[in-house]
């Protein structure tokens, strides 16, 4: 499987006179074991078609190439946007068609002339959480993926109730899929070298009806956002704002067999979704 060598990736980056961005979060990976280990755990498939976030200098892009159907490479940095298809010509010319580039922030991007059936990229640290979120949300078609994000972000991602780092961003992608830490990676794979660890989390799409509820998903998410604001709080006092008072909320979270005194970090999704049942659109 051909990759692009460490210092085919540092020539074109001096060819476009590039200096990695802080603020796009651009590290591009230059190791091509790594790209390999990505493609081998995203499973693909000859009918798959790959939308790739952040493909920077394109060494994992030619890589999905060999054995994807296509893959949609979505760019932020016009420079990078601009030479990815001159990279796949001239290095897989027999897929060039097979690839098309869009040249955005993929927080914008809802809508896309295939349907994508697998997500893989190496998502900026600063925004990896968005993004994941909004394209679960929007590309309802995407089966499963791989996504390389800081190491503590995805132990979050990944984290069962009752743990330190389960949050907001745990539940909300368990509405969608099932994720797991597929493998750590050393900050040596990347170019420039990050000062955090990374790690590749793997995720498949759930199978539930109730994914199509948009009413109830976004009430579920509010009770969320709400609860985890106040963490430290019994739900009773979290959820007051939802549910009248602590009075009103107690009575109603012992009416659907959850206990008023618990704290967010312990409820697993189906008790929020439990909670957001028994609250009207309107409120």
């Amino acid at each position: 499987m051909e990759t692009l060598s460490a210092s085919e990736i540092r020539k074109l980056g001096a060819d476009l006179q590039l200096r990695p961005s802080k603020s796009l979060g651009q590290n591009f990976v230059v190791d091509g074991n790594t790209c390999r280990k990505i493609v081998r755990l995203a499973g693909l498939k000859a009918s798959d078609v790959v939308l790739e976030v952040g493909p920077g200098l394109g060494s994992l892009t030619i890589a999905l190439l060999v054995d994807a159907a296509h893959v949609i490479a979505v760019e932020i940095d016009n420079r990078l946007a601009n030479q990815l298809p001159k990279t796949m010509a001239a290095h897989a010319p027999e897929r060039v068609n097979a690839l098309t580039v869009i040249h955005d922030d993929a927080l914008n991007v809802t809508n896309l002339a295939l349907r994508p059936t697998v997500l893989v990229a190496n998502l900026p640290y600063n925004v990896s959480v968005p993004v994941l979120l909004h394209i679960m949300e929007n590309f309802p078609s995407i089966e499963r993926g791989i996504v390389m994000v800081q190491a503590e972000v995805a132990d979050r991602l990944a984290a069962p109730p009752g743990s330190k780092v389960y949050g907001v961003p745990s539940v909300k992608l368990k509405w969608w899929a099932d994720s797991q830490v597929a493998s750590q990676i050393s900050r040596e794979v990347f170019w420039p070298v990050p000062r955090v660890d990374s790690s590749l989390l793997a995720f498949s799409r759930r199978s539930d009806s109730r994914l199509a509820d948009e009413p109830l998903r976004k009430r579920t998410f509010a009770i969320i956002d709400s609860a985890f604001a106040q963490r430290r709080k019994m739900l009773r006092a979290s959820l007051g704002t939802f549910l009248g008072n602590s009075e009103s909320a107690s009575t109603y979270l012992n009416s659907i067999g959850i206990d008023p005194t618990s704290r967010a970090e312990n409820l697993t999704l189906e008790q929020f979704i439990a909670i957001a049942r028994g609250i009207s659109p309107a409120s």
